[in-house]
Formats: C-alpha cells, structure tokens, sequence
C-alpha cells in the first residue's frame, strides 16, 4: 500500500500537482470550522457545504491549464466553471488569488524548480518571487476578462466608484486596476503588495501549526484567526460598515489571546465568535479572510506541506 512515504519525494511541478493543490485547499478550507463561515455543521441560504466542494472540483481544469492562458482568461475560466456547478458566489475571491499563484507555479515549473521534502520555505520564496512577475505584466485584457468574471460572480455589496467600476470596461491593467481597489478590498490588496498577507501571514502561520503537529483542521482554523486578527475583514466592512469589521478584528484578537484551537479556553472563545458571527444576513462573514487562508493552504500544499505529517 502506497503511504505518504511513497509520494514525499522531491519531482518537478506538474499541471496535475497546480491542479490537485488548488482543489485540495478549497477542500480543506471549506471543511474547516471557521467562525462566521460554511462548513460541514454550517449553511447558508444561498449556499452549503456541497456547493463549496462542487466548487473545489470545478476549478481543477482551468488552473491546471493556468500556464496555458493569459491570468484574466484562466481567471473567467473557472469563474464560469463554478457557475455550471453553484449558482452561489462561493469561489470568486478564491480564483483572484490562486490564478495568480498557479501562474507563478507554471513559471517554476519551466525552471524546472522542485516541490517535495522539506518546509515550503525556499520554494514560497521562489513562488512569491515568480508572482511578481505575474502581476506586473497584466494586461488591459486581463482587467477586461476579471471585470467580466466579477459580473458573473456577482459578489454582494460591491457598490460604485468613480474609476475603473467593475460595471464599465477598464482602460488600465489588471494590477493597476487592483491597486486602485487595494484601499477597500482586501483580494486586490494582495495584488497591490505580491500577496503579503497570504506569504507573510498566512503561510507562516499554517507551517508553525501544522509544525507543531496540529491536525489541518485545527492548523487551518488557527491560521484563520490570525489572519482575521492581523486586519479588518474587507468583505465584512463592505457589506456590514467599517465599524462591524474593526469589532470583528477586536473579538479574533481576544480569541488569539486565549489560545485559539490550542486551550479550552480558546476553544470556548471561538466558539463564542462563531455564534456573534452567525447573523441571518451573514453581515460578520469573514469571507476574505477565507478567501487568504485558502491561497496560504494552496502555497503550503504546492510546496510539499501535504506529504509532511499527514498523519496528523
């Protein structure tokens, strides 16, 4: 029987290997009991777990053929793949960010640079590296075809701005039209800095947990909180007030400090945060501080993190 011994070994990134890491931590983050998120115990009107596992198995293909495509088409690609399969927004702000990071992952590749043994360290240096040439060579057509994918997905709460409205068409790239939204929305933030949040944040946290030998739901949970702890949750300022998201930040913190997933008390304070989120117009979902926990598990898994510990 093949165990993870048998697969631990260092290969060169493969479509396959881009494709399988971004289902599998759309997976597990959707498994993962987050506060104020679906879950396995958790739906909401418009959507449940099931439709965030249809999701996960959607986007497989047009990642898979991320290096293939320019970012704004792989991005409409597997927007459009999610709708044949939810009618729920359940993925936009998940397929902004891992786009980018497969496309980064095919540049590797075609150096020939190795995923395997080891902590992701080196390999999230390289990616992140490889990311920034993603994102500065956008293009105006990249803008056009996310513009088009963010129509579709229909996101709740995007309001009007003056420039560069995703109901009009751009005239700037795809990064210069992010780092215009970077101040309000927390996905084209990522953009605008090479992804800090996911490779500082985000990453650091899911390797110690599951460094310390935390199961990956826990691992993920914890990686969760301290993200929603380091930074107002831009989907709850947007479709709850600025002020709803600072208190949100506030009560994650508390939970930090309680320990989180590692003490009993920790494991009551979030508890106590899932039910203050839990309101019927789901104002408090934390839903893009999911979206960076998912890139971090994805850059973590890309990077060897599912062949380590997988008895945990």
């Amino acid at each position: 029987m093949r165990g993870a011994a048998a697969v631990a070994g260092r290969h060169a990134i493969a479509a396959a290997d881009i494709a399988a890491a971004a289902q599998l931590a759309c997976l597990l983050e959707a498994s993962a009991p987050k506060p104020g998120n679906v879950s396995p115990a958790r739906r909401f009107e418009d959507a449940g777990y099931e439709d965030f596992l249809a999701s996960a198995a959607a986007i497989g293909a047009p990642l898979a053929d991320a290096g293939a495509y320019p970012l704004g088409a792989s991005i409409r690609r597997a927007v459009e793949a999610t709708a044949r399969w939810t009618r729920s927004n359940t993925n936009l702000g998940i397929v902004l960010l891992l786009a980018p990071l497969a496309r980064a992952a095919f540049a590797l590749a075609r150096r020939d640079v190795a995923i395997g043994c080891g902590r992701t360290g080196g390999f999230a240096g390289a990616l992140r590296s490889e990311l920034r040439g993603v994102l500065d060579s956008t293009t105006v057509d990249d803008a056009r075809q996310t513009y088009a994918a963010i129509r579709l997905a229909a996101p709740g709460g995007l309001g009007r701005v003056e420039s560069q409205d995703v109901s009009g068409e751009p005239d700037v790239t795809l990064f210069e039209a992010m780092r215009l939204a970077a101040d309000r929305d927390g996905i084209a933030r990522e953009y605008a800095t090479v992804f800090s949040r996911t490779f500082e944040n985000g990453v650091t946290a899911l390797e110690r947990a599951r460094g310390d030998g935390l199961a990956w739901n826990d691992a993920i949970v914890e990686t969760f909180l301290m993200l929603l702890a380091a930074a107002p949750d831009t989907h709850v300022a947007r479709r709850g007030g600025q002020a709803r998201a600072e208190d949100v930040l506030r009560q994650a913190r508390a939970v930090v400090d309680a320990g989180a997933v590692r003490t009993d008390a920790g494991r009551r304070a979030i508890a106590g945060l899932d039910a203050a989120l839990g309101d019927e117009r789901h104002l408090t979902n934390p839903g893009t501080t999911a979206d960076l926990t998912a890139a971090a598990i994805f850059v973590v898994l890309l990077g060897g993190g599912w062949t380590r510990q997988t008895e945990a």
